[in-house]
């Protein structure tokens, strides 16, 4: 979906964010690690990984978020910051060959390989986790891990969270926005995790109706957010007031499902009159 544009693994290095990445709030901690995923048939995956997790030390749920086509996670820089800033460990790959400076330029061919990537990261951070001397020692809570993914993006996170071919257990909530299920997925699980669908009305790239048509194939507890008039991806970039409304609706529904929250926040960010439509199916 063209934008407008496991098994052993070593990690290679463990930097602090280069100055060039977006600045985040003073309430959260940007990293870079270098993932090399070793375990699979494919030739090894280099993983660079930017995670953003809270300042305050603590247990907090966590986010792998899949970057859209021709592009790179700093795009998202303004909702990764927000759900940080909600206390998330938010994790963000670049996939090897459909980022913006994929080698040899980026190519769709390779989607197919990328729920084996958020799969391979939350092991890997999963690890990292449990590693005393480690940046994020006891900083995520295995028991509450959502996937989340824009475009293309949003196509490889509802394959690791629904798809019999890719699907990841471990996953308890799954943000999907503008996405379309991979080729070939057949079924969704019964009892797979809840959904959170959100999708431009007027998007140009991904039809809102494939949106619809995936969502009502889903099993419950399922919402579709669709933002009236809005396009592919200014409203998870920089929009307002729709990356404003997709960052309440979205923090929302993570809170509920992976921090038992009430579910009236959700229901409040998501209806703003003449911009959105909300259907709840809890």
């Amino acid at each position: 979906m063209r934008a407008v544009a496991v098994g052993a693994c070593i990690l290679a290095t463990t930097a602090i964010a280069p100055a060039s990445l977006p600045a985040a709030a003073a309430t959260v901690r940007v990293r870079v690690f270098h993932f090399v995923d070793r375990s699979r048939t494919i030739r090894p995956r280099e993983l660079e990984t930017v995670v953003r997790y809270p300042a305050r030390r603590g247990r907090y749920p966590l986010i792998v978020f899949a970057h859209g086509f021709a592009l790179t996670p700093g795009r998202y820089a303004s909702l990764l910051n927000a759900w940080s800033e909600a206390g998330y460990v938010v994790a963000a790959p670049v996939f090897p060959h459909t980022n913006t400076n994929a080698r040899g330029g980026p190519t769709e061919a390779d989607l197919v390989n990328q729920p084996g990537d958020m799969s391979f990261v939350i092991t890997r951070l999963l690890e990292l986790d449990r590693e005393p001397t480690s940046a994020l020692s006891h900083e995520i809570d295995p028991a509450r891990i959502a996937v989340a993914g824009h475009s293309d993006g949003g196509i490889t996170a509802l394959a690791t969270a629904y798809d019999s071919r890719y699907r990841d257990r471990r996953v308890r909530a799954a943000i999907v926005l503008s996405g379309a299920p991979l080729g070939g997925m057949g079924a969704f699980p019964r009892n797979g995790p809840p959904l959170l669908a959100v999708q431009g009305a007027a998007d140009p790239i991904n039809a809102a109706a494939t949106t619809v048509s995936y969502f009502r194939l889903a099993a419950r507890p399922k919402f579709l957010l669709l933002l009236l008039g809005a396009s592919h991806l200014p409203p998870y970039t920089d929009q307002e007031p729709q990356l404003t409304i997709v960052e309440r609706t979205t923090v929302a529904f993570l809170d509920h499902y992976l921090k038992r929250a009430p579910l009236g926040p959700l229901e409040r960010a998501a209806h703003r009159r003449g911009l959105t439509r909300l259907v709840a199916d809890p």
